[in-house]
C-alpha cells in the first residue's frame, strides 16, 4: 500500500512585516511640538523689548495685557503712550467709534470729549430721564453698558492710568438710611470702573475712582439741571521723568536764575620750568651693552650699536 503523502500548509505574512502600532506618531508629534517651541523661542529672542513685554504681559494678564499691548492703532502690540502731541488722534478714534454704531450715534450731544490739563476726558452726560444710569441709582443702563464697553475696547491697550469721577446734580436724595449724593455719585463711578474692568481694562490702569456729588457742578447757574449728573473718564497724561542728574529748567543746583552766568573756576597756574639740581630727579644711565651686541661690535664693517 503507498504511503499517504505528507500534508504542505504554506502561511503567508504580511507585505510589511506585520502592525507595528502607533508608537511612532506619538514620537513624530513630540518632534513636531519641540520644533515648534524651538521656533518660537528663537522668534522672542530676535525680537524688540516691546514685543517681549507685550508676550510677558499676556501671560501675566489674558484678558487685559494692558500695559504692553496696543499701539496708536487699537488692537496692535506696540503701544503709544497718550500725551500732548498724540491725543487727538485718540479722540479722533472714539468719536469716530460712537459714529459707526447707530445707538450711540444719538446720543453724541451726550457724550463730551476735551483735552484738560490733566487729560484727555470723556464725560457721559445724563437727560431728565436717564441715559447712561436708572434714575436715582448706581446701576447702569443697557445704552451705558454699550457705551462703556466700547469706551474698554478703546482704552485697555493704553499704559496710561485711568481716573473716573462720579456727579450729581443737587437734588437731595431723598431715603431715610443717609444715603446722599455723596454715596450714589461714587457709586456711580464704581459700576463704571467695574464694568471697564470687565471688558479688559487691566486693575492697574484705574488710578483713581472719585465721587464728588454736587461739588464740582457743569451748570453752576442751574444746580438741579440734568445735565450735572455725569460720569467723567479721564485718560491721563504719561509723566516723563527727568534725566538722571538734570535739572528743572529755570532753576540751578543753587536756585540761580535762568540764564545767569555761573562762576568759572580759575585757571590754573602754568607751572614754572625745573631748574636742574633743584631737587629734580637725576635721569637713569644707559643700560650697558650686552655680550651679544660687544661679539657684533667686533665683525669687521658692522656698526657700533649706540
Amino acid at each position: 500500500m503507498a504511503a499517504a503523502k505528507p500534508i504542505i500548509v504554506i502561511k503567508k505574512k504580511g507585505g510589511h512585516g506585520g502592525h507595528h502600532g502607533g508608537a511612532w506618531k506619538v514620537a513624530y508629534a513630540d518632534f513636531v511640538t519641540a520644533m515648534m517651541a524651538l521656533f518660537i523661542v528663537l522668534w522672542l529672542l530676535s525680537s524688540s523689548t516691546k514685543v517681549k513685554k507685550a508676550v510677558a504681559g499676556y501671560f501675566n494678564d489674558p484678558q487685559s495685557s494692558h500695559k504692553e499691548t496696543g499701539s496708536d492703532k487699537v488692537g496692535d502690540a506696540d503701544s503709544l503712550s497718550i500725551d500732548k502731541e498724540n491725543v487727538q488722534k485718540l479722540k479722533e478714534q472714539i468719536q469716530k467709534a460712537i459714529k459707526d454704531q447707530k445707538e450711540l450715534e444719538k446720543l453724541a450731544k451726550q457724550i463730551e470729549i476735551t483735552i484738560t490739563p490733566e487729560g484727555l476726558r470723556i464725560e457721559l452726560i445724563e437727560d431728565k430721564q436717564g441715559t447712561f444710569f436708572q434714575s436715582g441709582s448706581a446701576k447702569l443702563s443697557e445704552t451705558g453698558q454699550k457705551l462703556l464697553t466700547m469706551l474698554s475696547g478703546q482704552l485697555k491697550p493704553l499704559p496710561n492710568h485711568l481716573l473716573l469721577e462720579g456727579h450729581t446734580d443737587a437734588q437731595p436724595y431723598s431715603t431715610d438710611n443717609g444715603y446722599t449724593n455723596w454715596e450714589l455719585s461714587a457709586d456711580r463711578a464704581n459700576a463704571a470702573r467695574r464694568l471697564l474692568q470687565q471688558n479688559g481694562v487691566g486693575q492697574q490702569q484705574i488710578s483713581q475712582v472719585r465721587g464728588y456729588a454736587d461739588q464740582l457742578l457743569r451748570v453752576k447757574t442751574d444746580p438741579m439741571d440734568a445735565s450735572n449728573r455725569r460720569i467723567s473718564l479721564i485718560v491721563q497724561w504719561v509723566t516723563v521723568p527727568a534725566p538722571p542728574g538734570g535739572e528743572a529748567k529755570g532753576e540751578g543746583s543753587e536756585g540761580k536764575k535762568e540764564g545767569e552766568a555761573k562762576p568759572t573756576a580759575p585757571a590754573p597756574a602754568a607751572a614754572a620750568p625745573a631748574k636742574p639740581g633743584a631737587g629734580t630727579p637725576a635721569a637713569p644711565p644707559p643700560p650697558k651693552p650686552s655680550l651679544m651686541d660687544r661679539l657684533k661690535g667686533m665683525v669687521p664693517g658692522a656698526k657700533p650699536k649706540k
